[in-house]
């Protein structure tokens, strides 16, 4: 049986700033770059998780909230937020800081599932997820909604095995 991790455990951070290269017309920055650096952290805090090779497998969320102007200073922080068989949900907040007060504001989040493969490529089991705050007990409940949702519309479960969906609606 392997060793159950918390959250924290697979916690991690990228600090970064907005250079010239990386900005659209409007001097914000290109929302697939955040996107990239989004999957890099995402990717970390799921091979932490999983010690093993990690492969995005899907975007499921993401909310561009606030624009990321030229010169800002970014963080993009992910942790696991719930294991299930071979798959792994991260959830990523991503920071700006003020310059001259060193305040962060929360500017976007995402979520991304990613699976972990052995060395040929195929899904390798991983462990489970003890959340610990109330926000990681907050995002382990719901991701057993968004997966539910996920297969129901994919035709991989009926409506009536949506338990943890059916429970909102009662």
């Amino acid at each position: 049986m392997m060793q159950a991790k918390t959250p924290e455990q697979s916690k991690t951070i990228l600090t970064d700033m907005v250079l010239p290269g990386e900005t659209n017309p409007l001097n914000n920055l290109f929302g697939g770059e955040l996107l990239a650096r989004m999957d890099r952290a995402a990717s970390i805090a799921a091979r932490r998780h999983s010690r093993r090779i990690v492969v995005t497998a899907s975007v499921n969320h993401v909310a561009f909230n606030r624009a990321v102007p030229l010169g800002s200073v970014v963080t993009v922080e992910a942790k696991v937020s719930r294991a299930f068989n071979t798959s792994m949900e991260v959830f990523i907040d991503v920071w700006i800081e003020d310059r001259e007060s060193g305040e962060k504001t929360k500017a976007n989040e995402a979520i991304y599932t990613f699976v972990a493969v052995d060395e040929t490529g195929r899904p390798i089991a991983v462990p489970e997820v003890l959340p610990e705050t109330k926000l990681e007990k907050e995002r382990f409940a719901a991701a057993l909604r968004r997966k539910q949702l996920s297969l129901l519309l994919a035709g991989k479960i009926k409506p009536n095995d949506a338990t943890e969906l059916k429970a909102l609606f009662e």
